[in-house]
């Protein structure tokens, strides 16, 4: 076990600039200051699942997939059988007259699909020989079936058995799925969203059948998410996030991060410096069903589902590409990246008197837009009000690669997993403190003391 001191409160303008918490100085929020790094891969760990209260999967390149207990950092099982990297990892939830047993899909690039007992790391199911590799999951526990997508959508029932499929047209293939209300589910295909309608006869056979084409991004879609009931959300790789009704599948709203270049950017020399399209990127979408945080390039970016609007942003919030987000209330959330960073931000008014702001820093968003033909003159996010913005409040520097993406377990800890083929279990260094001394005090206590 190992301690930690971990950068704190800063109020300055960029998040490159975050001190170690100096003796004396006001203690941070960030409670993650004690860290156990967990080891069993051999390559870039990129996929966590939380399995129930105390345990989590990890998978990546190795192929390998791994049962972790979060409340001891103890590796309970290793799923052995994929021959390639992971490609999609999901949970799926059995019931039985007594309990409710959670089982592991996985999918791999070796174009097999497996199902795994966690308790004592037995595959129970596989289908081998697949068209082609999946690249993502979808359960419908009410419906008894789970998806998987890739060149082909298919349905399968809980015994593994193929119930129906639909070739796509794309040759980027089925990237994300999502269920929408009245069975009916969303498919990411490149540049388009198909809606399909999923079907259950009597006999307890299922169809499905294309309803309709979304085509109003113009660049590949990169990240499809649920908001609530009433919403979903998608974002593209030129940063355009789109608000979908999620019964009529219409476009509500329409938001594109745009860079500013001025005509000093006509000079070759200048050009060089210039933001690069990946820059603009949507990475990574959540939501807590009020808000939802945008991870675009190196930015954060937080939208107001009641107000359609942007509330607050951090246009370089780490070094290099956000990877992953978590939205932890309506004002706290947290993010990590390419740079190897996790960090937490609180939503904070800006502070007054304003400073100066060039329009390279504020000139990015355009607002107000139903749609990308027609809509009032764009606005300048200085012109929002109550515009707010992201505070750093901790930084937690530990993995030496990418930090891919991070499961919370609340009181518990966070896990965190990396290309430097690790995970690292972050917990409340004061609390790991007391319950230590606790431990030792009954320890003490049972042997009638020193």
């Amino acid at each position: 076990m190992l301690r930690w001191i971990l950068g704190g409160r800063e109020a300055q303008s960029s998040a490159e600039k975050s001190p170690v918490l100096c003796i004396g100085e006001e203690q941070p929020k960030n409670c993650f200051t004690e860290l156990q790094v967990l080891k069993g891969h051999f390559d870039i760990v990129r996929f966590l699942v939380q399995i129930d209260d105390f345990r989590c999967a990890s998978a990546g390149d190795d192929g390998l997939v791994l049962v972790w207990n979060v409340e001891t950092g103890e590796r309970l099982q290793e799923l052995r059988g994929h021959s390639q990297q992971i490609t999609a990892i999901t949970t799926i939830t059995c019931k039985n007259e007594v309990t409710l047993n959670t089982s592991l899909i996985t999918a791999s690039s070796d174009r097999s699909l497996s199902l795994w007992d966690p308790d004592t790391g037995n595959r129970v199911q596989t289908i081998s020989d697949l068209h082609s590799s999946v690249k993502c999951l979808l359960v419908l526990e009410r419906l008894c079936v789970w998806l998987s997508g890739g060149e082909e959508l298919c349905v399968w029932n809980r015994d593994f058995q193929l119930q129906c499929q639909r070739p796509n047209h794309s040759d980027t293939g089925i990237t994300a799925l999502i269920e929408l209300p009245k069975n009916y589910i969303a498919a990411a295909m490149d540049k388009k969203i198909m809606i399909y309608s999923l079907t259950v006869s009597a006999d307890s056979s299922v169809s499905v059948a294309e309803i309709r084409c979304l085509s109003d991004h113009q660049d590949q879609i990169r990240a499809l998410i649920n908001v609530n009931d009433g919403f979903f959300a998608s974002g593209s790789h030129m940063g355009e996030l789109i608000l979908w009704n999620a019964t009529e599948w219409n476009l509500l709203a329409y938001e594109h991060i745009l860079w500013e270049e001025s005509q000093a950017y006509n000079q070759t020399e200048i050009r060089m410096g210039a933001p690069k399209p990946s820059e603009m990127s949507i990475q990574h979408l959540t939501t807590n069903g009020n808000l939802i945080l945008a991870a675009v390039g190196s930015g954060l970016y937080v939208y107001s589902i009641q107000t359609r609007s942007v509330v607050a942003y951090r246009k370089v919030a780490h070094d290099s590409n956000v990877l992953h987000t978590m939205l932890l209330s309506d004002s706290e959330l947290m993010s990590c990246s390419e740079d190897g960073s996790v960090r937490m931000w609180e939503i904070q008014d800006l502070p007054l008197p304003a400073e100066p702001a060039s329009s390279g820093f504020f000139g990015m968003w355009s607002f107000g837009r139903s749609n990308k033909q027609s809509g009032p003159p764009s606005k300048k996010v200085i012109d929002i009000p109550n515009i707010r913005m992201l505070e750093l409040m901790g930084d937690l520097i530990g993995h030496s690669g990418a930090v891919q993406m991070f499961v919370s377990f609340k009181e518990k800890g966070l896990v965190t997993c990396s290309a430097d083929h690790l995970l690292i279990l972050w917990k409340n260094g004061e609390k790991q403190s007391r319950l230590r001394s606790l431990a030792l005090f009954q320890k003490l206590e049972e042997r009638g003391g020193l």
